[in-house]
């Protein structure tokens, strides 16, 4: 079995987590296609494209990461037991209140934006992009006071114990899907969706 997935080292691990639960598959890693900032699906064509071309036979997202439609050509085959669905701060806090007036936080995610300032009106909320290592290395080098991030990547990072806090929901909702990994294969590949099945939580 050949699982496809994106570059990032959050991608790499969440692919060899499903290829361990597999009992074992190649992981075929490729290049991200470029995209306008808020062009969801940027996240997902190099993936569904090694699909479409034969490069793989499973692919691996974030499930929030899916755009709301896809190619007739593929579908959803599987979907293992969701992770952690909470977002987490990452900075010097216990708390957000705890958090002093004007704090810089950074976030590449709208809806974290539109949250934490509908919690916070003071804080600067800028943008934060590139993948977690790039933004915790931000928050390093001290140009922010602390980050938004999702905890279920942090985890799967073995970066757990840098957590903060984790936001409730009744403070910000997570993003749809988020903590899941989706599953996807080629329309009617009766073996991949077979395999996804397997290691699926209904």
């Amino acid at each position: 079995m050949r699982i496809a997935t994106r570059s990032s080292a959050l991608a790499i691990a969440q692919a060899e987590a499903v290829a361990r639960a597999l009992g074992g598959a190649e992981i075929v890693s490729v290049s991200n296609v470029e995209g306008e900032p808020g062009d969801k699906a940027r996240f997902v064509r190099s993936v569904e494209r090694a699909l479409l071309d034969g490069e793989a036979d499973l692919g691996v997202h974030s499930a929030k990461d899916l755009p709301g439609e896809m190619a007739n050509e593929l579908a959803l085959v599987g979907v293992p037991e969701r992770e952690d669905p909470a977002d987490a701060f990452v900075g010097g806090a216990g708390t957000l209140d705890e958090l002093r007036e004007g704090a810089t936080v950074g976030t590449a995610s709208l809806r974290r934006r539109s949250q934490l300032l509908a919690a916070r009106p003071d804080l600067d909320v800028v943008e934060v992009r590139g993948n977690v290592d790039t933004r915790l290395r931000r928050l390093a080098e001290g140009e922010l006071d602390g980050i938004v991030l999702a905890a279920a990547g942090l985890r799967r990072l073995d970066r757990e114990a840098e957590i903060a806090f984790r936001f409730g929901a009744d403070l910000m909702v997570p993003a749809p899907g988020q903590g899941s990994l989706a599953l996807q294969a080629r329309a009617g590949d009766a073996e991949p969706a077979a395999a996804a099945a397997g290691i699926s939580d209904q």
